[in-house]
């Protein structure tokens, strides 16, 4: 099966956000935007202005959907309604793409944190079938995005990026790859993020993300996508296309969301990336 077609550079599509990218639209103004990405949780059953401000953008964008809540490491049944209307969501507004993340959610009722998984043979398994699962419903492949987390699971059998491998490879499924994530994971559990980033497999990437976070302590990073992208993160942004190739690129903006025009600087800074490793990957439809 073929990846999604998608190329170039990605914003996370916000309501706040939605009336200067009218203007600029409307004004022929450049943006170097050459996707949109979406929670389908925020837009499902969405009627009114909503609903048109959607449309106007899903007629002439390309856009994915990058789910919040399936909670594929969870141990309650997998939400198949939830799925049955994001497949008939992207069908309405010709998404091609979903992914969730490598994590759990719930717990007979929704936590609203993003918790790990046991790196573990056993868990392996069980979030396998989980996205075999969702797969099936969907009618598609799905990617898994590797999640930053804040403590340790309890039981750890292999590293982070074996436990990821693992799951791919048992799934056969995609991977969205979270550059963010693996810089604050490398800071809160010591490990080294470029080692990491070498042994991701990159035929299996759909895209990747850029995002802010906290420092609430030298050793303790928040993924909040509420601030600037730091250096560091950027650094291991152009490690990663150096060594895995340029792949689309989606920054995300969730919190303390700026004006589009401050926004802009972070995405030309992707494309620059791109462009100095060499043509920005587009994938086969």
């Amino acid at each position: 099966m073929d990846k999604p077609a998608l190329q170039g550079v990605g914003l996370g599509f916000r309501r706040e956000l939605i009336p200067d990218l009218r203007l600029a639209r409307e004004a022929g103004r450049a943006t170097g935007i050459d996707f949109f990405e979406l929670a389908p949780e925020n837009w499902l059953r969405q009627g009114g202005r909503h609903a048109r401000d959607l449309r106007a953008f899903t007629e002439c964008m390309p856009f994915v959907c990058h789910g919040l809540s399936l909670s594929l490491g969870g141990t309650s049944p997998l939400d198949e309604d939830l799925l049955r209307q994001i497949r008939a969501f992207m069908a309405e507004h010709g998404m091609t793409l979903y992914t969730e993340h490598l994590a759990y959610c719930s717990d007979h009722g929704h936590l609203y944190e993003l918790l790990p998984i046991p790196a573990t043979r056993e868990a392996v398994r069980h979030v396998a079938g989980r996205i075999r699962q969702a797969q099936d419903i969907l009618g598609q492949r799905i990617g898994i995005e590797n999640a930053s987390c804040y403590v340790a699971a309890p039981i750890n059998e292999m590293s982070e990026a074996d436990f990821v491998n693992a799951v791919l490879a048992e799934a056969d499924c995609w991977l969205h790859l979270d550059v963010n994530n693996v810089y604050v994971n490398s800071v809160n559990f010591g490990f080294d993020p470029v080692d990491y980033l070498r042994r991701m497999p990159a035929e299996r990437i759909v895209y990747m993300h850029m995002a802010g976070h906290y420092q609430e302590a030298p050793d303790l990073l928040i993924d909040t996508h509420g601030a600037p992208v730091v250096d560091p993160v950027w650094q291991l942004l152009d490690t990663a296309y150096g060594l895995l190739g340029v792949h689309p690129t989606c920054l995300e903006r969730d919190f303390n969301i700026p004006p589009l025009a401050d926004l802009l600087p972070e995405l030309a800074r992707i494309a620059f990336s791109q462009q100095a490793v060499g043509t920005p990957l587009t994938l086969p439809a």
